[in-house]
């Protein structure tokens, strides 16, 4: 199967979003999603006859409601639907992956439900880079702060498949998976560079690994 790679022309101007507190997509990510709420069923639907597209964006506890639900933050990620089932029961799984980040312009009508939004992609079009970016990544004092990170949580990982990802991978993955507050994922997610992000992440983790136990469970691979 080709791999889609879309040029800026390509994108649309006015998309469907999913609100979703803690879900952070990021460009060349991988997020995973159990659609079964009525709305999101029929925006998943929708989406697949329309060019298979739709943006994840954080309700943003700070702003004011809205006429269409909770407030939203300013800037998100566009997904494209890169497989889907039906389970008997009705429900979807889908795997969304990220293309590029995108500011919302304006909040338009809802359809059957869902949000939809005008974007504006202009400021992020080197997301679009077929390309991996060079992230110039501390990796071996990342990978400590790793362990410390989820030694702190409990959480058992799969070493091997980490050290085998490519830095950018490796980045991207760990800023989508790991369970940091929804302020932190925005801060991953409207990182300017992907060498910001690395920082950032390396931040987090340095912060997390210093932090109190919290209840174990989590499995990373």
């Amino acid at each position: 199967m080709t791999v889609f790679h879309p040029y800026p022309e390509d994108l649309p101007p006015e998309f469907a979003v999913f609100p979703l507190t803690g879900a952070l997509l990021l460009p060349r990510g991988k997020l995973p999603l159990n659609i079964f709420e009525p709305r999101y069923l029929a925006m998943t639907l929708d989406s697949l006859a329309t060019g298979r597209m739709f943006g994840m964006v954080q309700p943003d506890p700070q702003a004011s409601k809205l006429e269409h639900g909770p407030g939203l933050y300013r800037v998100g990620c566009l997904g494209r639907l890169s497989s889907f089932s039906e389970t008997d029961d009705g429900k979807l799984l889908i795997t969304l992956t990220g293309l590029i980040r995108f500011s919302i312009d304006s909040e338009l009508d809802l359809v059957r439900g869902y949000r939809r939004v005008r974007g504006d992609f202009s400021r992020f079009t080197d997301d679009l880079d077929v390309a991996a970016p060079a992230v110039d990544l501390e990796r071996e004092k990342l990978l400590a702060a790793l362990r410390g990170y989820f030694a702190q949580r409990g959480v058992d990982a799969n070493w091997d498949a980490i050290r085998r990802m490519s830095d950018d991978a490796l980045v991207v993955t760990l800023a989508m998976a790991c369970p940091f507050e929804p302020v932190e994922k925005q801060a991953l997610l409207e990182a300017p560079t992907p060498a910001e992000r690395a920082a950032t992440l390396l931040a987090l983790l340095q912060m997390g690994a210093a932090g109190p136990d919290l209840p174990s469970g989590r499995s990373v691979s």
